[in-house]
């Protein structure tokens, strides 16, 4: 069976048990601040989990793809060294929201791994832990997990194959420090002693369970059935639930019959691929690796170039910081290996990407939609690498010859017994080769030996820490908490009904709760800020990139004023809570009218289906790769994150402004359906970065065009207000394009009075300066100009005579001179010239005196400006920096600069005369 056999299978099997078939969700988590990388199929559903979100199904099983590199969750060192390790993994799972529990999921487990009809692995090779028992909170001990040894029983498992584990480290699962936790049970298959680590007195009786490698977890079955409290107490859920995970590779291992992952269908390929690009042999690398019993270059390779493709295609691009910095390093790692294998050639390895898609795009269709980004990335990145990669060894080279000369023979150990003086590379000076150029730390530490020289290895292990110790703190991953009980108990029964889309008020709405910082109550005082839940509203609770309403809460009449709302969000999925300030005593019970403040509502709205114009004009002009990377829908203006490699040209930038305008004025009525999400992918719609979507009754906003093959301009899955027709927003302006990140750029943009209002402006200016300029306003630019060339004209004459000014004003200052211990002096404070004419005044008088010392002073803008100068056979006697040093302090500032010609600032301009006045008994002193 092949890997990607193997996936269909197991979601096949669900499928047909009643589960939803749930797509991967991206490598990116949604609105989850605790995590790096997606890392486990459960993340998706963990506000399901925590009681913030309810779904229409209540079983799924998913294919989630997952990376382990970077933050608490690192496998990256190991990749390479194991059979089993890998920066990114396939998490095959099924889920139960308080559906079954534990006899069901390990029966459906059971037959899926066993049944002929399914995996059929042999049942003698498969052994299962349960958990043995442990204090699971203060004071609360949890016996042995005796229900998952009964239903393994029921299943006909051996008694002497089901094996209690005793403590919470291996068999006891847990969210976080609070949330969701409870027991696990697993599924280990005996892969055979060839697949030990240990051999003879290591391992002389290797029975399950042992730490060897011969038994390789393939399962494991999460049943969460507790919740523990910030208190450290636990409870029992009201509904537990099940979260499994088996590993792609894993198991595809085992019905393959091979010991390392590696060997297997999903990584040959690759590795295949990767020995191509490098210009090696395959299988005569892999009898070389397996000789030399090292790292696996090809696997590395083909490991870190399958993590970059899909992190590339769901939109982490590398930076210096958070998953970018990340993904530079998983793919400097790889291109390093590559460059191991050959490394006469300096092998370029980007066209890995392709292989990856030929073998994976059919599962994950977002790597062929993600291709031409991608490719360049990697092609930039690689390129750099090996830019920097050069540039770190010289930069080593540098390093070690300032530190000590090469030296002709002799080790390291056999100069110190003789006595002979040792220099040391310092570790901290490494580290930064090896962080910032790549280099590796065995290239280093060869170079300096190869220089008889001490490596600092204990210095370059601490500067490492200290950088794992900063990227930790970048990525500062807080705990995500479970809902609010009272919203989390509401949502069971209860959801606010959206009317936001309808209009911007609505009548007879009925306060359902009311929370405060106390937590639920039942009224409230005028003047109280609280939180309250209605069962209808107008008012737009923030979400996908669009700010919040902000409005007011009537009386049933809607003659008086109850509440000011200054805000709503989404507390759990399906409900909005409104932040208010009550103007009127409330209570739970109380019926209400909500008006959201029209006038920025209408903003909101126009700024929102400008930022879909714009999207789409983006994708029209620059290419497909465009792909949204964040955004902003504010009543003031709009903001746009997308991938993109270069600046967004200002001929570009008007294109984009014609397109959507030129749409604006073809007045479309805007289209808006409800369907599920499947549909509403294969209808062409686009899904936005960051969002989270149902898998049913998604709204999906349509910009119609007839002329379009497509049938449409624009179509996007959306849950934000818009405008009924496009001319609603009257004009589009783009303010402003720039980089946010290596590979995103981001537009800032207005529309409706706004717009109009930066045109009018514009075109205010426009006349202004037409006027003084006196002409046409179609004749700006060439006034301008012409301006301009008038004014080059007349800063070349002024030039000219200021040079002329300086040499006339030399002879005169040449009568000033005195000698000093025979020395030429000319020592002046000068009127009239700013810094660069008296700097070039001082090197009209060293010319003229040929040998000799001055020191000019003058006052320019209210500050001091001091220049020394000395001509050039003097120096070995004075140095014009440390003569301008101390005659900076006398006026208040500071200077220096080279032997020859120096320069300071002064703040007292009173103290120029006197400063001068010293010049000639400080040189007295320092000849």
């Amino acid at each position: 069976m092949t890997g990607n056999e193997v996936r269909k299978t197991f979601l096949r099997f669900f499928e047909e048990r009643g589960h939803r078939v749930v797509r991967s969700s991206s490598l990116v988590p949604t609105n989850d601040p605790t995590l790096l990388f997606t890392n486990a199929g459960m993340n998706q559903f963990k506000d399901v989990f925590l009681g913030l979100e309810q779904r229409d199904y209540n079983k799924a099983t998913t294919c989630q793809k997952c990376v382990r590199a970077g933050g608490k969750h690192n496998d990256l060192e190991n990749v390479g060294f194991t059979n089993r390790h890998h920066t990114f993994f396939e998490m095959l799972g099924n889920f139960s929201f308080g559906d079954y529990f534990k006899e069901q999921a390990i029966k459906y487990a059971w037959e899926l791994v066993t049944s002929p009809e399914w995996l059929g692995i042999p049942k003698d090779k498969l052994y299962v832990t349960i958990f043995g028992g442990a204090e699971i909170a203060w004071l609360v001990d949890r016996p042995e997990d005796d229900d998952a040894r009964k239903f393994w029983q029921q299943q006909n498992v051996a008694p002497d194959r089901i094996v209690p584990v005793k403590g919470l480290k291996e068999n006891f699962w847990a969210m976080g420090d609070v949330g969701p936790c409870g027991p696990c049970t697993e599924i280990f298959y005996d892969m055979g002693p060839e697949a030990s680590d240990k051999t003879g007195s290591d391992c002389p009786d290797c029975t399950f369970p042992c730490d060897c490698g011969r038994y390789v977890e393939i399962w494991n079955l999460v049943f969460m059935e507790f919740n523990r409290d910030s208190e450290g107490k636990i409870w029992p859920l009201p509904k537990p639930c099940v979260d499994t995970g088996m590993g792609l590779e894993r198991v595809t291992a085992v019905l393959q019959g091979k010991i390392s992952n590696f060997d297997t269908d999903l990584f040959q390929p690759l590795m295949k691929r990767a020995a191509e690009l490098c210009g090696v042999d395959f299988y005569s690398e892999k009898i070389i690796e397996k000789e030399t019993g090292g790292a696996a270059s090809l696997r590395v390779i083909a490991d870190h170039l399958r993590a970059g493709t899909f992190l590339m295609a769901d939109g982490v691009v590398p930076s210096n910081e958070g998953r970018g910095y990340v993904l530079r390093k998983i793919l400097r790692r790889a291109f390093l290996h590559a460059r191991h294998l050959n490394a006469g050639t300096f092998p370029r390895i980007s066209g890995m990407a392709d292989a990856v898609r030929n073998l994976m795009g059919e599962a994950y269709p977002e790597l062929i939609a993600a291709a031409r980004t991608t490719d360049q990335i990697l092609k930039t990145e690689e390129e750099k690498f090996h830019r920097i990669t050069a540039a770190g060894l010289k930069q080593l080279e540098d390093d070690l010859s300032s530190i000590w000369p090469p030296r002709v023979g002799g080790a390291v150990g056999e100069l110190v017994k003789s006595g002979a003086q040792i220099a040391v590379y310092e570790g901290h000076k490494a580290f930064r080769l090896y962080d910032t150029y790549g280099l590796p730390l065995d290239f280093i530490e060869e170079a300096v030996r190869d220089r008889a020289m001490q490596f600092d290895k204990a210095g370059f292990d601490k500067a490492m820490e200290e950088q794992r110790t900063r990227a930790r703190a970048s990525w500062k991953g807080t705990h995500k908490e479970a809902a609010n009980p009272v919203y989390a108990k509401l949502a069971q029964t209860f959801k606010t009904e959206p009317d936001f889309y309808f209009g911007t008020s609505t009548q007879d709405c009925r306060i359902e709760s009311i929370v405060t910082k106390a937590g639920s109550v039942n009224e409230i005082p005028k003047g109280a800020e609280a939180e309250i839940v209605l069962d209808r509203t107008t008012i737009y609770a923030e979400s996908g990139g669009q700010v919040a309403d902000t409005g007011t809460l009537f009386d049933k009449s809607g003659a008086l004023e109850v509440a000011e709302v200054r805000g709503a969000y989404y507390p759990v999925t399906g409900l909005i809570a409104h932040r208010i300030v009550a103007k009127e005593d409330l209570r739970v019970g109380d019926r209400v009218s909500t008006v959201a403040d029209p006038v920025r509502r209408a903003r909101d709205m126009r700024n929102h289906t400008a930022t879909h114009l714009m999207h789409a004009a983006l994708r029209n002009i620059l290419g497909t790769h465009v792909k949204q990377a964040g955004s902003l829908v504010a009543p003031d203006h709009l903001r746009f994150d997308f991938s993109h490699f270069a600046a967004v040209d200002a001929s570009e930038i008007a294109e984009i402004e014609q397109q959507v305008n030129e749409e604006i004025l073809k007045d479309a009525e805007m289209r808006t359906d409800i369907m599920n999400i499947d549909d509403a992918l294969a209808s062409g719609a686009l899904a936005f970065f960051g969002d989270k979507y149902p898998e049913a009754n998604v709204r999906v906003v349509t910009i119609p065009d007839a002329a379009s093959p497509r049938g449409f301009y624009s179509k996007e899955l959306c849950g934000g207000t818009h405008v009924a027709r496009l001319g609603e927003i009257g004009v589009f302006k783009i303010i402003g394009e720039q980089s946010t990140a290596a590979g995103v750029r981001r537009i800032e943009a207005i529309s409706g009075d706004s717009a109009l209002a930066e045109y009018q402006r514009a075109l205010t200016t426009l006349r202004s300066v037409a006027g003084l300029l006196n002409a046409g306003e179609d004749e700006v630019v060439a006034a301008v100009e012409r301006q301009l060339d008038a004014t080059k004209q007349l800063e070349k004459q002024l030039e000219t005579l200021k040079r002329n000014a300086a040499g006339s004003q030399a002879d005169d200052l040449l009568e000033r001179v005195r000698e000093v211990k025979g020395v030429k002096v000319l020592a002046a404070q000068v009127k009239g010239f700013d810094r660069e004419s008296l700097r070039q005044l001082v090197d009209s008088l060293r010319q003229k005196l040929g040998s000799g010392v001055v020191v000019l002073a003058t006052a320019d803008d209210g500050k001091v400006a001091l220049i020394t100068g000395v001509t050039k056979d003097l120096i070995p006697k004075l140095h014009a920096g440390k003569i301008v040093q101390e005659l900076a302090k006398m006026v208040g500032g500071s200077g220096g600069g080279r032997p020859d010609l120096a320069e300071a600032g002064g703040k007292d301009t009173s103290a120029i005369n006197s400063t001068i006045g010293r010049v000639h008994a400080i040189l007295d002193r320092l000849l």
